[in-house]
């Protein structure tokens, strides 16, 4: 029995849903106003609006973007001018990869690590939460953080595409034509899809958080496995892991937009991180609830 459990039934009482909902908040609120959580949301904001302005600066004498305005250059790119939405689309193509999952893996390192290192996770055990309790909140408030820092990216290349570019029917990638309105409803469609993509690296990162109690130790171990496993995904010699890797099937979220809906990979990619979640879910919880808490 942990401590928290043997201090909870020592006290003859246990934690109620609303309490549960409390560390919750008390979780994401901390979380989420702290400078580096909040200099991170400021970078991924930034991205859509350079990509914006860049593209812009570009195609002012009415070429197109890319190298040689020869429509190279990161997915949908060269639609962009055509309509500003697509600037959603190849921002989430430019920052999927690594802006988002490097702040990912960021928030999920120091999440347990944080505590431990800041001497305030055994004061945390003290309250009637227990280690399974805690460790589910903190997992929670990552997995909020993923969907907040994916709808940051969407809203601000929303933003700035409408501001820069003009609007109108979406042309899909299998060439039919949508109305705009349906076309927004995909982009939010995509946002909630590309932050489900990152759970699987979530767990990855709240079982590193588990191992150490260095945040720093932490978050550069689960950035450098990121960065590890995204160069062996980009090695044709290895092809037959990449299906395995959490990464393959990142930009997936493609197929969202064709006419109709290709869900094949998009729904491999959601079961390959189911699976990456519930495997280092239950590495990070059998890790964290018999280690030995001293800070």
């Amino acid at each position: 029995m942990s401590e928290a459990d043997a201090a909870v039934a020592a006290a003859g009482r246990t934690p109620s849903p609303l309490w549960t909902f409390g560390i919750l908040r008390s979780e994401l609120t901390t979380t989420l106003r702290r400078w580096r959580t909040l200099a991170l949301l400021g970078v991924l904001a930034a991205v859509p609006v350079l990509i914006g302005i860049a593209v812009r600066i570009e195609t002012g004498d009415g070429s197109s973007p890319g190298p040689g305005g020869g429509g190279g250059g990161p997915a949908f790119l060269s639609q962009v001018t055509n309509n500003g939405l697509f600037l959603v689309f190849a921002a989430l193509a430019v920052t999927l990869p690594v802006f988002l999952p490097m702040a990912v893996g960021v928030v999920a390192g120091d999440s347990v690590a944080g505590e431990a290192n800041a001497g305030t996770l055994r004061y945390l055990l003290v309250a009637p939460a227990g280690r399974t309790r805690l460790l589910l909140t903190k997992y929670a408030s990552v997995l909020v953080f993923c969907l907040v820092a994916t709808l940051v990216v969407a809203l601000s290349a929303l933003v700035v595409g409408l501001l820069l570019f003009p609007a109108g029917e979406v042309t899909t990638i299998s060439g039919t034509r949508i109305g705009f309105g349906e076309g927004l409803l995909r982009a939010g469609l995509i946002a909630v899809v590309v932050a489900a993509s990152l759970i699987g690296f979530a767990a990855i990162g709240l079982f590193v958080s588990t191992l150490t109690g260095s945040g720093i130790a932490a978050m550069a171990a689960t950035v450098g496995l990121l960065i590890t496993v995204q160069i062996v995904d980009g090695i044709p010699q290895l092809s037959a892991m990449h299906p395995y890797l959490f990464p393959h099937y990142w930009m997936s979220y493609a197929d969202l937009l064709r006419a109709p809906v290709y869900w094949d990979e998009v729904v491999k990619n959601l079961g390959l991180q189911g699976l990456y979640a519930a495997v280092f879910g239950s590495a990070a919880w059998a890790r964290f609830t018999t280690k030995d808490i001293t800070a």
